[in-house]
């Protein structure tokens, strides 16, 4: 990786990180209750989004450093794994198990999902 890709992919990801905490913000002014529903919604878009990239980039030939800064940098910094693994924690330790699992689970699954659609459409586009 050349310094202008590794540029590209830090801009890139902050732009991503920002994306996210400005979606977020609009989410939690619009939903009620400590269930991390902008995490959620932010995850699985996010999935989609790159395995939509993924798609396009295997069926187009794009070259890698164009997908270095889609999927690392733009995406990479729009998802968050580590935010929802928090507020997974924080479900646990106010005793709320059953909301933990599903959202540990649940955002596992239909994260995957999302991904697998897009690398899909993103392979038919």
């Amino acid at each position: 990786m050349n310094a202008l890709v590794f540029i590209a992919v830090a801009l890139a990801g902050g732009i991503g990180a920002a994306s996210r905490l400005w979606l977020d913000a609009r989410i939690r002014a619009v939903t009620s209750g400590n269930y991390p529903v902008g995490t959620m919604v932010i995850n699985v878009a996010g999935s989609f989004l790159i395995g939509t990239a993924a798609g396009l980039g295997a069926a187009r030939g794009l070259p890698e450093s164009w997908l270095m800064v889609i999927e690392v940098g733009l995406f990479g910094g729009f998802t968050t794994f580590s935010t929802i693994s928090v507020e997974t924690i924080a479900l646990v330790r106010e005793r709320r198990h059953g909301t933990a699992v599903v959202v540990a689970l649940g955002l596992l699954v239909v994260a995957v999902l999302a991904a697998a659609a897009g690398l899909w459409i993103g392979a038919h586009l």
